[in-house]
């Protein structure tokens, strides 16, 4: 398959001369969903955020499909067909849910930005029964469907999710990554930075488990969730 997403000798961070992701390099093929693991310090969301365009890129290459995307502004990315949904400040609290739709989708012609929020509407039915509602008064897993409802809007052909279980019950993560598996069969490519390394490799395709800002280990999701030496030293789990 081709790669929807190349990342090549990635360096990027906050200050210049203090990378915090120091060179990695990684594919996403067309379809994919690739979860990105490690433990915490590991430059996980700093990476996504780097492709994204919120982070500063020192070196290294970024490529959507045929497009160079390096360092390009959030805004451009949107536009160009990347989607990403931040672990925080991911909805406009004080906007409906309606209104958020419908800001994600302002560059739009009005057709194409109707058909896309109906779209969303029936992917997640609990927004469209609470399509008035302010984002601020929805619970925590209904907030984060709102976020990745926004990000697909648009019509992106990669999604970035950083943290998309992060601060949600044991039942929500189930829900939130049930939808992530239904949006994948609408042909939409993912990579997903999680610290639930269980939930995550549950619906991927392929591990990548990030250690010191560059890969360690990448495998088949079934391998790395059954490996009990990668679960030991990486992902946080202890043998029973």
């Amino acid at each position: 398959m081709s790669a929807a997403l190349q990342i090549t000798d990635l360096v990027a961070g906050y200050e210049p001369g203090l990378p915090i992701v120091r060179g990695a390099s990684l594919s996403v093929a067309d379809g994919e969903i690739v979860a990105i693991l490690g433990p915490n310090g590991a430059g996980k969301s700093t990476l996504v955020k780097a492709v994204a365009g919120t982070v500063p890129v020192f070196g290294g290459q970024v490529r959507l499909g045929a497009h160079d995307i390096t360092g390009k502004p959030a805004h451009e990315l949107a536009r160009a067909g990347l989607g990403f949904v931040p672990q925080t400040e991911n909805v406009f609290t004080t906007l409906t849910i309606s209104e958020n739709l419908a800001l994600a989708g302002f560059f739009l012609p009005r057709a194409v930005q109707r058909e896309r929020i109906s779209a969303m509407y029936a992917l997640f039915p609990d927004l469209a029964a609470k399509r008035r509602t302010d984002a601020g008064r929805l619970s925590g897993g209904q907030r984060q469907m709102l976020a990745v409802a926004r990000a697909l809007v648009p019509g992106p052909g990669v999604v970035l999710l950083d943290e998309p279980s992060a601060g949600l019950s044991p039942k929500l993560v189930g829900v939130v990554f049930e939808k992530l598996a239904d949006i994948r069969r609408t042909g939409v490519t993912l990579l997903i930075v999680e610290q639930n390394a269980r939930a995550a490799l549950a619906i991927a395709d392929r591990g990548i488990v990030l250690v010191e800002g560059v890969p360690r280990f990448e495998g088949p999701a079934k391998t790395l969730a059954s490996d009990p030496e990668v679960a030991r030293l990486y992902l946080g789990r202890r043998d029973s």
